[in-house]
Parts: structure tokens; C-alpha cells; sequence
């Protein structure tokens, strides 16, 4: 099975790493939809700071992906809720260091807050195979 962006010319480019505007899901007989993961280690800890919160949150999506025996390289749509412009960069610094070099599909939607306060971002993910 095979993953084919689409960014058709017609629509502008973004230039936003790792972002395609669409994901084609070629043969794909097996799809996963996490709920949303946040910065919260095993132990029940959260995260210090955006990019720690966004670090956890993306190994907890990686080991929801690995319990299903899925990989990365299987996300084909992200959206992502984030409550801080200013934290921008280190989603993105932590999706760059997650995807690689691959492009999926994403949403990013500043809100005015999680259901703890504490929490600065929240991933969910769509996976096919």
C-alpha cells in the first residue's frame, strides 16, 4: 500500500513542514483513528514546556501506532490543537524530528484551552495500511 500527496497547483502552497494539502490512501484495507494524545508520559507525569508536550504526545501516538502494528510511516492525517501561537515552532520542530521528511495531511487549530490546564497541545492521527 501506498500513501500519494496532492497538491494540486490550483491551491496555494503553504511551504509548512511536513503539511501536503491531501493524502491518497492507495489499497489501504485497514484504518486507525487515535483519539487525542497529550503530553503525558506513562507514569502519569506531565511534560515541562511546548516541545516536551509535543514530544510525548507524538511518542504516545507512535506507540498507539506500534501497538496496532503500525508505523509512521502509516499517518496520513494529523490535528493537531495547540493553545499558544508562540508554541508554533516547537510542534513543529517536534512533528519535523516524527515524520522526517514525510508530508501528511494536517490541521492546526489554536483553542483556548484542554481539559487540563496544564496540557499545551493535543495530536490525533489517522493512520491507513
Amino acid at each position: 500500500m501506498s500513501h500519494r500527496t496532492i497538491d494540486p497547483k490550483t491551491i496555494v502552497t503553504l511551504g509548512v513542514p511536513n503539511y501536503t494539502h491531501a493524502v491518497a490512501s492507495e489499497a489501504a484495507t485497514r484504518w486507525l483513528h487515535l483519539s487525542g494524545q497529550v503530553g503525558v508520559a506513562p507514569d502519569g507525569r506531565t511534560a515541562d514546556g511546548a516541545l516536551a508536550q509535543c514530544r510525548q504526545a507524538l511518542a504516545n501516538v507512535a506507540a498507539l501506532l506500534a501497538a496496532d502494528g503500525m508505523t509512521v510511516d502509516d499517518v496520513v492525517h494529523m490535528r493537531i490543537f495547540l493553545l499558544d501561537r508562540a508554541d508554533i515552532p516547537a510542534l513543529r520542530e517536534a512533528r519535523g524530528e516524527f515524520l522526517g521528511d514525510r508530508r501528511v495531511a494536517s490541521t492546526l487549530v489554536l483553542v483556548s484551552g484542554l481539559v487540563d490546564p496544564a496540557w499545551k497541545v493535543e495530536i490525533e492521527v489517522v493512520a491507513a495500511r
